[in-house]
């Protein structure tokens, strides 16, 4: 089978790597195709120019190279009904349709549907303009959950510790700092507790569970300075215990597919649920219609599952016929590597040798590379790499990343020093107890 792969990211470099495994492309004239792929992607498949607004030419590639499947990397596509228009062509899609894509393309429309199917979430107002916000405010304490309700590449989201910080955003995010993405504004009640995240596939009515992990947010240690899109994390989350897992499944996983499929909105390609673990038990903070990034490089470093296999199944409604999904006991971290200036304004042309790397069993997936004309490898956006490795600990694995981050020479670059941190102090509290 010939598969192409949608998108440019880690994510992607992560997908592609484990996608390359796959027995669907076992044979000799079975070809991945990546589109636009990246440097790192490139070692693992055939990168091809392709435009994901113009559906037809997407269409026209996948007729003339005989795709059999086709997975969407990355979330605006979904949003955008790419899956939709090959699906009408009989192009069997990994990915949600424009309808189901609405989980991550409009918070207001997944507090919603929270609402309609019971499933623990923070309280809301929904507000479309900035009076509205300005009045709604009065019904919430501090800190303030401010969110643009569409696609802000992760970064639309403001904590805001006072009511006059709350106000600003509010301004702002009006006033288009997100675009188009707040145009309405989904205003919370803050939750307390540990965040998490839970992976699970699904075809619309079969729903098997993939993975957890946990990200980190915030550009500097110890979880300072502003959101990012990630600059690192770690999986499992030991923190979703086997009884929370179950919890997560039963009260806010299966009642999302549920009630998609009966509302006329199958669901059907990977759910990512972010969720706070608070007193009262694990509430939804969102969905992603997507596999996270950097969650994604981990979850496939610890699956030992045919990822095209399932994928298909996902694709042609038939993952009740695929067993559970086999993951490795070993615990994978992800350090991102970004260009100096991330999140704001990154130092673009810096130069990278990661050759020495990956000599101890890390891998290293591109996210922002290219190669400039002398072919040397260069930073060409925000976060650049995600470097990961393995241990039986999280404690070993994150030793064994940053022993791999120390080996490349990226002048421009930086990263968080202390991915898994929660994680590792309640080991060696364990080992002291």
């Amino acid at each position: 089978m010939n598969i192409l792969l949608l998108g440019s990211g880690g994510r992607e470099h992560a997908l592609a790597w484990k996608l390359a495994q796959s027995r669907l492309l076992a044979g000799t004239e079975d070809k991945l195709y990546a589109a636009p792929g990246n440097p790192g992607i490139a070692d693992h498949a055939t990168c091809v120019a392709l435009d994901v607004t113009d559906h037809g030419g997407v269409i026209a590639f996948c007729e003339e190279h005989r795709i059999g499947l086709v997975v969407v990397g990355p979330e605006a596509p979904l949003v955008d009904g790419l899956a939709d228009s090959l699906r009408g062509e009989g192009i069997a899609v990994f990915g949600p349709s424009r309808a189901a894509a609405q989980l991550e393309g409009s918070k207001g429309f997944t507090k919603d549907l929270c609402q309609r199917a019971g499933i623990p979430t923070a309280g809301y107002v929904r507000t479309a303009s900035l009076e509205e916000a300005r009045r709604a405010l009065g019904g919430f304490a501090p800190p303030y959950v401010l969110k643009a309700d569409g696609l802000a590449a992760g970064k639309g989201v403001v904590i805001a510790d006072t009511r006059e910080e709350a106000e600003a955003a509010l301004a702002d995010m009006f006033g288009g700092q997100f675009g188009a993405a707040g145009a309405e504004v989904v205003i919370e009640e803050f939750m307390a507790g540990e965040e998490a995240s839970f992976f699970a596939l699904t075809d619309g009515a079969t729903v098997l569970p993939f993975g957890s992990a946990q990200d980190h947010k915030r550009v500097g240690d110890g979880d300072t300075g502003p959101n990012t899109g990630g600059m690192g994390a770690y999986s499992p989350a030991r923190v979703l215990t086997p009884t929370l897992h179950g919890e997560v499944l039963e009260r806010i996983i299966l009642p999302t597919v549920r009630t998609m499929a009966e509302e006329g909105t199958p669901y059907s390609g990977v759910l990512f649920a972010g969720l706070m673990l608070t007193d009262q038990g694990p509430k939804l903070i969102e969905y992603n219609c997507r596999f996270g990034d950097p969650e994604c490089q981990v979850l496939m470093m610890r699956l030992e599952s045919d990822l095209g296999e399932l994928m298909y199944a996902c694709a042609t409604n038939a993952l009740a016929s695929q067993p559970p999904v086999r993951r490795s006991r070993q615990t994978a971290l992800t350090v991102v590597m970004a260009a100096s200036g991330y999140p704001g304004t990154p130092d673009k042309g810096g130069q990278i040798d990661l050759d020495a790397a990956e000599t101890d069993g890390a891998k290293v997936f591109h996210a922002g590379t290219a190669l400039d004309e002398q072919g040397a490898l260069v930073a060409s956006g925000g976060r650049v790499l995600s470097v990961t490795a393995t241990g039986s600990t999280v404690t070993e694995a994150q030793a064994a990343a940053y022993a791999a981050v120390d080996k490349i020479d990226f002048k421009s670059g930086f990263c968080r020093r202390d991915i898994g941190w929660r994680e590792v102090a309640r080991e060696l509290a364990g080992e002291a107890g």
